[in-house]
């Protein structure tokens, strides 16, 4: 058996739970929420215990959380981007950095979803299903829009998600 390695879902998974505020409903209500199937939120629970980022009762531990999220998911899971699409804005784009960064003449980031109501560059979600679960939840929404621009922003973009992604999780309780 080889190293247990983090997955993209992993990530959507720690802020989702991260959304619960320490409540952790049932893990059939979780994939519900996310989209992705109660055995893959098992699994990603799993490795997410491994990695020291959620407890044994599978409650995120925030300080680890934050260091990840700010320090580590841009290396891990690297932005990709594509083609002009129709989609949901994310990374400054969306809120809440959309409230502090006016965008230029670019065309801004947007996950693809065909019932999107924006056009904009690809941005490859972490999971094929975050724009379904970010729908659902704007709490959720704005915590990956954060980390997309973690993982692919300039530097103002990333110094100010950095700070708010950190004041997020800081405030859970």
């Amino acid at each position: 058996m080889g190293q247990p390695a983090l997955k993209p879902q992993d990530v959507v998974v720690l802020a989702k739970l991260l959304t619960y505020q320490d409540r952790r409903p049932p893990l059939a209500q979780v994939a519900v929420d996310l989209a992705i199937s109660a055995s893959e939120i098992h699994a990603a629970l799993k490795r997410l215990s491994h990695a020291g980022l959620v407890s044994s009762a599978e409650v995120p531990i925030r300080q680890a959380a934050e260091e990840f999220f700010v320090h580590a998911v841009k290396y891990v899971f690297p932005a990709v981007s594509g083609e002009v699409t129709r989609g949901i804005p994310t990374s400054y784009a969306a809120p809440p950095l959309n409230r502090e960064i006016v965008g230029d003449l670019e065309i801004p980031p947007v996950w693809p979803f065909s019932n999107g109501t924006h056009r904009g560059e690809t941005f490859e979600p972490l999971y094929r299903t975050v724009p379904i679960a970010a729908l659902k939840d704007t709490a959720l929404y704005e915590l990956l829009a954060l980390l997309d621009a973690v993982r692919a922003g300039r530097a103002r973009e990333r110094r100010l998600a950095e700070k708010e992604i950190a004041s997020r999780v800081r405030r859970i309780r």
